[in-house]
């Protein structure tokens, strides 16, 4: 199955931006924060009891305390250490007397407000028209390389970025249910990168989590602050905040917002496909399905893939990757990006060459995990109230879900291929080495003849062409050319912009220059069982 299929060009599914649910949401932005709260508070009154709301708001207190202290960041509350010392005051007034009533009436009400406002965003229709022209001017001019020595011409965005898969089902389930659009997430660039897609099937603005990190930055901060962002503080790990956070997801939901999650968490860092999902968000949706059952509504799940041909920040991520198996801090060097300007560069660099970027659109699901057909039905999802009795076990099943069709989303570039091809023959020469070693080997020791190197990657494309055959993956148009003009497309892709690139053809030979940029693209086919094209 190729992917090269002409984007068109889709109607509004709500023509007037005032009738978006988002925007309706936040013109009672007061009221649904007020519910939120109401609701956190409720949630962990029932969660703690009585007589330990003491102790866990006093660790609360010091680990908030910790995280100021350590790693304070510009984009924090301006009187984070005035509130916090407060907040220490009024609990330690009830040590002696841990039963009260005012700890739960009072104090526990002023911390949850804290966090709803910290996390609460906006959505301001004038301010999302401007950014939706931003951005696609902006993307149409980095993609269309021809173009920046002709910034007037005629833009296309489409001939660069291939939309695949679900789409039309996409857009009829989301005029009678609620859309949880969830991501893989390896770029900087992924989240521009739904933003135009989004727009472009013509779908209402969705709300999203943002990183609280990425509002030190000033161009960041200017959007998130209204287009529907809600803040997500990964520093902030206790309870108190955490059922903050989820509480805001499900009333969103609830409230008709589509919604936008990664749940990896964050970036691969290792460029594989995340296998372990975070349950806590997609938990909300499982909540928030539950609550609106009763008024026949409906939540489906939508996994989206996104498939690049390199990753710019792939040195930093790697690095931070390897430095998690490794107790050298040797490889935690570059470890990203830190302000605005090298965010934009990063950008700026990544498209002054064409480069085909493919998303794929999965099957929609409920939030059990099953298909659903274009009215939003499964054969497993007619009588939703037996299933919520075991919720461990249903966000397990609807994590194996997703990640599956994150695995059938991925699309392959000639790219890919000769990054895997090339690491696992010399995995395979290097057996009993470890990664750390592997990726140190000397350039000597890494040089595969042209001749070699076509019979492996000959073998692998046999075996993706029946992946593909089975719905399993998905083939780029590239794919079609002959063997030897793939293997020097893939070449001249693979880590553009990296210093060393991974590989270069040279006398005859596929010479391996950067061993640790390798390793990193041939994870993004791991799971796909094709090293055993290597055990003959």
């Amino acid at each position: 199955m190729s992917t090269q299929k002409k984007n068109k060009t889709y109607k509004k599914i709500v023509e007037k931006t005032k009738f978006w649910p988002i925007v309706q949401l936040f013109e009672n932005r007061n009221k649904f924060m007020e519910d939120v709260s109401k609701k956190t508070e409720r949630k962990i009154q029932k969660k703690i009891k009585e007589k330990d709301l003491y102790e866990e708001i006093l660790n609360t207190v010091y680990k908030e305390k910790l995280r100021i202290s350590n790693i304070s960041w510009n984009a924090d509350p301006k009187d984070d250490k005035e509130f916090w010392n407060s907040i220490k005051e009024k609990i330690l007034k009830f040590e002696k007397d841990r039963n009260n009533k005012k700890i739960s009436m009072e104090i526990l009400p002023e911390i949850i407000r804290r966090y709803t406002k910290e996390i609460t965003g906006n959505f301001k229709r004038s301010h999302y028209g401007f950014a939706k022209r931003v951005i696609i001017s902006f993307l149409n001019r980095l993609l269309n390389t021809s173009r920046l020595r002709n910034p007037f011409g005629n833009l296309n965005l489409e001939s660069t970025i291939n939309i695949v898969g679900k789409k039309n089902k996409l857009r009829k389930l989301s005029k009678i249910g609620t859309i949880v659009m969830v991501p893989t997430h390896f770029s900087h660039l992924d989240s521009a990168l739904i933003g135009y897609v989004i727009s472009h099937l013509g779908l209402p603005a969705f709300m999203y989590g943002a990183g609280l990190v990425l509002y030190n930055l000033k161009i960041f901060s200017y959007f998130f602050n209204s287009l529907g962002a809600y803040k997500v503080d990964r520093r902030k790990k206790h309870l108190l905040y955490l059922e903050t956070l989820k509480t805001y997801t499900e009333e969103a939901i609830i409230n008709d917002c589509h919604n936008l999650f990664y749940p990896g968490g964050t970036r691969s860092r290792s460029g594989s496909i995340e296998k372990n999902l975070k349950l806590g968000l997609l938990g909300s949706a499982l909540e928030a399905q539950k609550e609106i059952t009763k008024k026949n509504k409906k939540i489906f799940i939508v996994p989206v893939t996104f498939n690049y041909q390199f990753v710019l920040e792939g040195p930093a991520l790697i690095n931070q990757y390897i430095s998690s198996k490794s107790s050298s801090d040797y490889h935690l060097k570059n470890l990203g990006y830190s302000n605005t300007y090298k965010i934009l560069l990063f950008l700026i660099k990544y498209f002054t060459q064409s480069n085909k970027i493919a998303v794929s659109i999965g099957s929609p699901m409920d939030v059990f995990g099953n298909k659903v057909d274009n009215y939003g039905n499964s054969k497993e999802n007619k009588s939703l109230k037996k299933h919520f009795t075991n919720k461990k076990e249903i966000l397990s099943n609807l994590s194996e879900k997703i990640i599956d069709e994150f695995m059938k989303g991925t699309v392959v570039f000639p790219s890919t291929l000769v990054a895997f091809t090339a690491f696992e023959i010399i995995r395979k020469k290097f057996k009993n080495i470890d990664i750390i070693n592997l990726i140190s080997l000397p350039e000597d020791e890494v040089t595969i003849s042209l001749e070699k190197f076509k019979e492996n990657y000959n073998k692998i494309i046999i075996r993706i062409n029946q992946l593909a055959l089975d719905n399993n993956i998905k083939l780029s148009n590239e794919l079609k050319l002959d063997t030897e003009k793939q293997i020097s497309n893939g070449c001249q892709k693979l880590g553009l912009y990296h210093t060393p690139k991974p590989v270069i053809l040279k006398n005859n030979s596929v010479v391996i220059k950067n061993m640790k940029m390798l390793y990193y693209y041939r994870n993004r086919l791991d799971g796909f069982n094709l090293d055993k094209c290597f055990s003959n």
